[in-house]
């Protein structure tokens, strides 16, 4: 009797357990309905209402399905090509400038047995600076009259550019800010790497008589190779996606001349200046596939599996 009794209570005391876990998971889902409305909301439903609007001539009131005439617009559009020239040079020359600029410093930053927080902190203030912000000091410090780079370039005797009054020099003043502004994020995700190779490999290469430039060489670099695929594909999305800065600088034309207009630049200038939001829609599909196939070559170039 006294067992039954026992088993009974035990079969009960689950019960208890297994309807306060079921309750307690409820109100978790509860919880997070929100946050997946505004995704839904914000996310999901923008994505195939923008595929929707890149098949229909649309000025946000006005629809007219078109097929893919939207996107014979966009592939034979000038200034839409003239963005992507202007989006790729800005964005090579970030990426080969900023990596390997950001990886040297690194090193040094790592060799220091002091103030390495110190620099740490340093380097990384311009990535936690607002774009806009940074925008808009770039254009006083890059001013062709009132800057302060082409008075000191004016004092040392040297050329003074236009800067971003110029299309022959805009996209340098661009890639300036953006190398600027993405050093310091290289920097502390190459110390983080750098900090987790082993000292046992410096250790045995020092037995062996290398020095500290071989080490570097033969150690630290190939160690390296996954953290400079990873910045490589993140420097490339970003690059690909640039609008902020140029948008601040020029406007969404890009001025002077759509020198510095990138491809997010030209579709709001389509959608949101123009009101074409079915040329908008089909040159951001377009962009996403760009995106998606350098992505891909970035992996396949990195020795890294999808």
């Amino acid at each position: 009797m006294i067992n039954s009794q026992t088993e009974t209570n035990i079969r009960t005391s689950k019960q208890k357990i297994g309807k306060n876990r079921t309750n307690s998971s409820i109100v978790w889902y509860l919880f997070l309905i929100p946050s997946f409305l505004g995704i839904l909301l914000f996310m999901v439903y923008p994505i195939f209402e923008s595929l929707r609007l890149s098949f229909y001539q649309s000025n946000g009131t006005i629809e007219k399905f078109i097929g893919i005439s939207n996107f014979k617009n966009v592939l034979s559009s000038g200034p839409f090509w003239n963005s992507v020239w202007n989006t790729f040079f800005i964005g090579i020359f970030q990426v080969i400038i900023t990596i390997p600029l950001g990886f040297i410093f690194a090193s040094l930053i790592n060799s220091t047995k002091r103030w390495q927080n110190f620099f740490k902190v340093i380097y990384f203030l311009p990535n936690v600076t607002s774009i806009v912000a940074a925008a808009m000091i770039f254009a006083f410090v890059l001013h062709p009259e009132m800057g302060i780079a082409n008075y000191v370039l004016d004092t040392l005797g040297l050329p003074t550019p236009g800067w971003f009054s110029s299309p022959a020099t805009s996209k340098w003043g661009v890639i300036l800010l953006a190398v600027w502004h993405w050093i310091g994020f290289v920097i502390i995700i190459c110390l983080a790497n750098l900090q987790a190779i082993s000292t046992e490999m410096y250790e045995a290469a020092k037995i062996d008589g290398a020095n500290g430039i071989q080490q570097w060489l033969f150690i630290t670099v190939p160690n390296m190779a996954p953290t400079f695929a990873f910045l490589l594909i993140t420097g490339w999305i970003g690059a690909l996606q640039r609008f902020n800065e140029v948008y601040v600088l020029g406007g969404p034309s890009g001025s002077p001349a759509r020198s510095m207009q990138t491809m997010g630049a030209f579709i709001y200038e389509r959608g949101f200046t123009g009101f074409e939001f079915g040329i908008a829609s089909a040159a951001t599909y377009i962009m996403f596939l760009i995106i998606l196939v350098f992505t891909f070559i970035n992996l396949k170039v990195s020795k890294m599996k999808l």
